[in-house]
């Protein structure tokens, strides 16, 4: 663990010669603090036995820009580290890594009323419209590995350049740049999104942006024409029979070409998720890409799902609710938690532990406060 906090505070010393060190220790702290079950600042504040107040204070110090900021740098930090190294090998090397982007969206359950960006939103865990918090987000996954890249709540619908499309199009266009900073080009990558994000206006602009490796989800009420008929796709996926055991991919699935009087002439993969659920996908690439490709592409689409269940269950988002500004204190809060397990995870010691298993053997066999006199040097944490 020591050689993951050295990390933190080696990329962040300029943050340090800012005079922002007491705040970065005291998000640092909040971050290792999860790792023995304490998953907001009161908790941790009695765990030491001192005054919550304090470590409120000292999480304003950080402006929304900063805290943004913060976020970014820290995300695009840790995924250059691990592409970087998978770049300088050969192409074969590269396509085993599994590299793409995922585009999706989470709705955070909150009670409370006057939390910033708290609104009606549909969520689809519970199949009906909820209040709470929109996350949106895009992840990259290498060899399995989820990393987040950029997280953005969504505010009140209905406002100017507050629309999903809009939002979506600014994060990759930020995260475009930065990693160009790093000599890294993020369109030679796959972009793959939920159904939500399915429209020919989204699907232009991106690919104006230089990503033409684009795999979507399809909607049922989408008309395709295949084999001179004409049927929703809902109807489609009743109709075709799809194969089992192809070379590549691991589910019953069928390739087709087809025209689409929005879209134009695409390609689209079916696959069956089980036994009753079948789904599709739409394929945007020029040449079009075959079905094991596009199966390669879209198969780790899934771990942003395992990521928002890590922030939502291993490390209880809706635990830290901090108003106003806070809310993105809160989200860096766990971000830096979640970067700090799968730092821990390389390490020999823990790497054939899950981060639930990493983070409960930590727990039982670490101290906390131990670890705070030893990585920290500010005396509002060793109290």
């Amino acid at each position: 663990m020591a050689n993951a906090f050295t990390w933190f505070f080696t990329l962040f010393h300029q943050e340090f010669r800012r005079g922002h060190l007491e705040a970065f220790q005291t998000l640092m702290g909040l971050s290792l603090a999860h790792f023995f079950g304490y998953y907001n600042p009161k908790q941790l504040a009695d765990f030491l036995g001192i005054p919550h107040q304090r470590l409120y204070e000292q999480l304003k110090t950080f402006s929304l820009y900063s805290l943004k900021a913060l976020l970014l740098k820290f995300m695009v930090h840790q995924a250059v580290e691990q592409l970087k190294p998978i770049l300088s090998q050969s192409a074969a090397t590269q396509s085993r890594a599994g590299i793409t982007i995922a585009v999706d969206n989470s709705v955070i359950d909150r009670l409370g009323r006057l939390l910033r960006c708290t609104y009606s939103w549909y969520s689809g865990r519970w199949k009906k419209v909820v209040n709470g918090q929109d996350l949106l987000g895009l992840v990259m996954t290498i060899n399995g590995c989820v990393i987040p890249l950029h997280l953005l709540f969504c505010a009140k619908q209905g406002r100017a350049n507050t629309n999903k499309p809009d939002l979506l199009i600014t994060m990759v266009t930020q995260l475009k740049d930065a990693f160009a900073e790093e000599g890294i080009d993020l369109t030679a990558f796959p972009l793959t999104m939920d159904s939500w994000f399915v429209s020919q206006e989204l699907r232009q602009r991106l690919e104006a942006l230089g990503f033409h490796q684009l795999v979507l989800a399809g909607k049922g009420n989408y008309t395709f024409t295949l084999r001179h008929e004409t049927h929703p796709a809902a109807t489609w996926k009743k109709r075709l029979s799809l194969r089992a055991g192809q070379w590549g991919i691991d589910v019953p699935a069928l390739r087709v070409p087809a025209h689409s009087p929005t879209f134009g002439r695409v390609v689209l993969f079916f696959f069956q998720k089980s036994t009753t659920r079948s789904y599709y996908l739409l394929a945007f690439s020029r040449p079009f890409l075959r079905g094991a490709e596009i199966w390669h592409i879209w198969k780790p689409h899934q771990a942003i799902e395992q990521f928002w269940k890590i922030l939502k269950s291993l490390l209880h988002l809706t635990a830290m609710q901090l108003p106003g500004e806070g809310l993105y204190t809160a989200l860096l809060i766990k971000v830096l938690a979640y970067v700090l397990v799968l730092r821990c995870q390389t390490h020999k010691a823990f790497s054939k532990s899950t981060l639930t298993q990493l983070m409960r053997k930590i727990s039982r066999e670490g101290d906390l406060r131990a670890l705070l006199v030893e990585h920290f040097h500010w005396p509002l944490l060793l109290t």
